[in-house]
């Protein structure tokens, strides 16, 4: 035996578990309790509307921020039903005396003359507004109380974003109590015991609150943008938490079985850390270095997102290497289901020894069926179309959504506008304010905009900056919308105020910070795909030092990132899959969810890699020539694989419960990349591809030779062995 330094240190690190088991519990517990503690402490910087800033309208938004021309936060009150007039002054009232208000415009009739419009105007801006909108909610809901024969209500960005958040947050607790459950009677099919059920699912809730926690003191760094960041942590510590908690224990059971029961439960423990310890740990790397990737986006949403996720994988990495060990030790064979009691040993899968057998046989034409599915599925993401979240797309239940679409409806003015902020020096303020004035006059009379009465015009104390709004009757991710951008950006601004000599000109709104955010998001996703996709290279050839191996699994992550796409072309660019998933199609994909379907798909995909490959390089180092590997390391996993492949997709199916088309996306996304890999990747390609490459798969590192075998068990006193 040789000294302990030798030993890896997820095998030292579980010896001391297993042999203090009761203390490492106890200090891990009281580890998360810290974090927890850490995060109310610090409170959590949810960042300011500056920093969503991108592109164009990014920098008119500063421009009017600095020049103290930032339209004030409004809440738009609609009174629908004959007889609206008492109700109209009733509200008049209530929010005139609202220390929020500052301003209530007086009652518009729409053009059909069944609705009544006032236009409420807040202090601040929209971030003090979201703190207001509450009161206002509350005065409204007081005189719709009132007057139950007319329809009376609100809506407004931050009562949007008010009614949005809370819906979210509901969605999440009842995601969570459909996973929760689900997940767990999985396990307990998988082991015939309750504990052993429950341990994984406990170390995913623990990771989940430890990142949580942690994630308050990250914010201070990578501010915290709201929105999908809660639902990615829950989504990926629930998959990461359970699938690494899955790995560990399944392999102390086979170690176990395959000794007959004599081997104890610390040595089980000791072995398991030496492989599947090591493989948690690799596959912890290379999905954190994939979240990593989307730091490279300059972009708030995604950099808050990945803080979280990869807080959250970490802290499932720390708890599979510590607390799991522990509590294996310590409960003993109270954790061993029927099988483990028994001592039977376990085999290969019946049913994946017979799939791979024809595999095998023809691996060529094997590979080819599967990359022909491949590009089968993968073919419409050619055609696929970006758009971002508006208000069009937030879910009708939320009632100031429902009340946005009938007040547009009613006073199509009302909905999306551009705003074009111009700044010039003092000596060419009034050219540029005559500039602005004709083109609002060439909007006039085009259906692509709105105007209503002289322009909405508005200029800095200094004179140098003015604004001017131009409502547009269009949804913000409709063609006519788009289109009306394209010609004031491309034709109205260059004809008018764009020819004052040295003027600057920008134009921000809905619409254009939408264009403006999915261009910023195309001109950066090449570099997180090469980042992520060298990253994977360095974690796959670090963990068999095979350059083969790792460009083969950059080109299978590839593939499923490249399937997910084309199925999210297919299902939400259309319309037939709106009733079985709950949703209404606007004919595009959201611009976010191709790339956090990438950067959390080939972390996760790489997972599986690392995991099966290592049990194919174990029957190598047992000397089995490469292609008996395969089906040794393939069958051979393919328990333990599939239970977590089976988890993960109930993880990901539980979020199309959540009312919200971009987090819907990411579950099919995430569902359907998940079931390519188990069914395609790891059944055709990946042991086709191994079969045709052989004893090349380990280039540039010999093989053994086919007469020394390492001991079929590997021992956890020793170095591995490295190919």
């Amino acid at each position: 035996m040789r000294g302990s330094s030798r030993q890896p240190v997820t095998v030292r690190t579980a010896r001391w578990c297993a042999a203090h088991p009761w203390r490492a519990v106890v200090g891990w517990v009281l580890l998360v309790v810290l974090c927890v503690g850490l995060g109310f402490l610090t409170g959590t910087d949810k960042g300011t509307f500056a920093d969503f800033r991108v592109g164009e309208a990014g920098r008119a938004e500063a421009l009017a921020a600095d020049a103290k021309l930032t339209p004030a936060p409004v809440e738009k009150l609609l009174i629908t039903g004959d007889g609206g007039e008492p109700a109209a002054a009733d509200l008049n009232r209530r929010m005139r005396d609202l220390p929020a208000v500052i301003g209530v415009a007086a009652p518009v009739r729409s053009a059909n003359g069944d609705s009544l419009l006032i236009t409420v105007t807040l202090r601040g801006d929209r971030e003090t507004a979201k703190k207001d909108v509450g009161a206002l909610l509350a005065q409204t809901a007081a005189v719709q109380k009132a007057h139950p024969g007319l329809r009376v209500e609100q809506t407004g960005s931050a009562s949007v974003s008010d009614g949005i958040n809370d819906r979210q947050s509901k969605d999440l607790q009842r995601t969570e109590m459909i996973s929760l459950p689900v997940t767990f009677l999985i396990l307990l099919v998988v082991f015939g015991a309750v504990l052993a059920a429950g341990i994984p699912v406990l170390l995913a809730l623990l990771a989940f609150a430890g990142a949580v926690g942690l994630y308050g003191p990250a914010s201070w760094l990578f501010p915290d943008a709201g929105g999908a960041a809660l639902s990615v942590i829950f989504m990926l510590g629930m998959a990461v938490g359970v699938d690494y908690s899955l790995f560990y224990l399944k392999r102390v059971r086979e170690e176990r079985e395959r000794s007959g029961g004599a081997l104890s439960h610390a040595a089980a423990v000791e072995l398991a850390a030496a492989t599947s310890g090591r493989a948690v740990v690799e596959s912890g790397l290379a999905v954190a270095l994939s979240l990593g990737g989307l730091y490279l986006m300059d972009d708030v949403i995604f950099s808050s997102i990945a803080t979280g996720a990869i807080l959250v994988t970490l802290v499932a990495v720390g708890s599979s290497l510590t607390i799991l060990p522990a509590l294996l030790a310590g409960l003993g064979p109270r954790v061993d289901g029927r099988k483990g009691r028994a001592g039977r040993r376990s085999g290969h899968s019946r049913a994946w020894t017979a799939l791979l057998r024809p595999v095998l046989r023809r691996p060529l034409a094997t590979l080819l069926v599967g990359l022909a599915a491949t590009a089968a599925l993968a073919l419409p993401a050619l055609n696929m179309k970006l758009g971002t979240e508006g208000k069009e797309t937030f879910p009708d239940s939320v009632p100031a959504v429902a009340s946005y679409d009938r007040l547009t409806a009613a006073f199509p003015g009302q909905g999306a506008a551009h705003l074009v902020v111009v700044r010039t020096d003092p000596a060419r303020a009034d050219a540029a304010g005559q500039a602005l004035r004709a083109l609002a006059d060439r909007t006039q009379g085009d259906p692509l905009f709105v105007r209503q009465g002289p322009p909405l015009l508005r200029t800095a104390a200094d004179g140098r900056t003015a604004l001017l709004e131009l409502p547009v009757p269009h949804a913000q991710n409709s063609p006519a919308g788009l289109r009306s951008l394209e010609r004031l950006r491309a034709e109205l601004i260059p004809a008018t105020v764009g020819a004052v000599p040295g003027a600057q000109v920008a134009v921000s709104g809905e619409i254009a910070g939408g264009v403006d955010y999915a261009e910023h998001q195309s001109e950066h996703l090449p570099r997180v795909i090469v980042f992520v996709s060298l990253a994977c290279l360095a974690v796959m050839y670090a963990a068999f030092r095979s350059v083969v191996l790792a460009v083969l699994g950059v080109v299978l992550n590839l593939a499923a990132v490249l399937v997910s796409w084309g199925v999210l072309t297919l299902v939400f660019q259309g319309a037939w899959a709106e009733g079985l998933l709950g949703f209404e199609s606007f004919g595009f994909v959201g611009s976010r969810t191709p790339l956090m379907v990438f950067a959390i798909l080939v972390g996760l995909s790489t997972d599986y890699q690392i995991f099966v490959v290592s049990r194919i390089r174990e029957a190598v180092l047992r000397g089995a020539p490469t292609r008996q590997a395969v089906v040794d390391g393939i069958a051979g996993s393919a328990g333990v694989v599939t239970s977590a492949a089976v988890i993960m997709v109930s993880v990901f199916v539980s979020f199309l419960f959540i009312d919200r088309i971009e987090m819907k996306q990411l579950a099919v996304g995430l569902t359907v990349a998940v079931l390519f890999d188990a069914v395609v990747l790891r059944a055709l390609i990946l042991p086709s591809a191994l079969a045709l490459l052989g004893e090349r798969t380990w280039w540039p590192v010999r093989v053994p030779a086919r007469g020394v075998r390492e001991p079929r068990r590997p021992v956890p006193y020793e170095k591995p062995v490295r190919l």
